[in-house]
């Protein structure tokens, strides 16, 4: 297990990587990143969150459809319950909630 610097540094390049591709996608949706929260706002009004969870080394995405906890495995970051990985999770719910083509590559794991 990383230590909570190392985890908090990890998450930060996550989060700025998610905020970098939004920005390079030339679809219209703001975003901000505030203490570990990013926040994605979609034309209707609703929200897309990516946060740390310090406590259990995972970042976690909470959207319309629901709430969804990412680990990194060293590869990937993927969903503790569905196996999915973080940027494909993104994809689809942005897709589906934003109305917006945003395609994810590989996040930081390290």
């Amino acid at each position: 297990m990383v230590s909570e610097s190392e985890f908090v540094a990890l998450a930060d390049r996550v989060l700025a990587a998610v905020g970098a591709t939004i920005d390079a996608s030339g679809e219209d949706l703001d975003w901000s990143e505030n203490d570990g929260v990013l926040t994605v706002e979609c034309p209707d009004g609703s929200r897309v969150i990516v946060n740390r969870h310090v406590p259990n080394r995972e970042l976690w995405l909470a959207a319309r459809s629901g709430g969804f906890h990412f680990r990194s495995d060293g590869a990937c970051w993927r969903d503790t319950r569905g196996g999915e990985e973080l940027g494909a999770a993104l994809t689809r719910l942005l897709r589906q909630q934003a109305g917006a083509t945003v395609e994810f590559g590989a996040l930081p794991v390290e």
